[in-house]
């Protein structure tokens, strides 16, 4: 029995030619929270397993509840939205990260952001006292 021999050769191929890409990463007001891969079908729903709370309804691009701000980033939409957005807004229902996502959301979601922008109440310093008043 005879073998052969045979000579492999390598060609050497730099990173940037490298045939994979990069899981996009997705924070939340600067905040890593999840590294977005192929087993999530929208940002929305990468979000929710995440337990990120972000109000939605038609989850098809068509209402515009989950309607959120993109501080940097950008995205690709795999069912095109029917609502009107600005350049730096996306649909997370029927969108994708297309590279590293920062979104103006807080790591607990957009109910969050909601109440943080709601007014403070406003207590009268007059009306307390240090001492306890005791009935008599």
């Amino acid at each position: 029995m005879t073998m052969s021999s045979q000579t492999l050769t390598s060609k050497p191929v730099s990173f940037s030619q490298a045939s994979f890409k990069k899981a996009p990463i997705v924070s939340l007001q600067g905040m890593p929270v999840l590294l977005f891969n192929q087993q999530h079908q929208t940002l929305l729903e990468a979000l929710e397993q995440k337990k990120v709370k972000i109000f939605s309804e038609c989850r098809s691009g068509f209402c515009g509840q989950c309607k959120t701000k993109v501080k940097s980033g950008k995205v690709t939409y795999i069912k095109e939205p029917l609502v009107s957005l600005e350049a730096d807004e996306c649909l997370p229902c029927c969108c994708i990260p297309e590279s590293d996502i920062d979104l103006a959301l807080s790591a607990e979601g957009a109910e969050v952001v909601v109440r943080a922008a709601s007014p403070k109440p406003v207590i009268n310093s007059e009306s307390i006292s240090a001492t306890p008043s005791v009935p008599g």
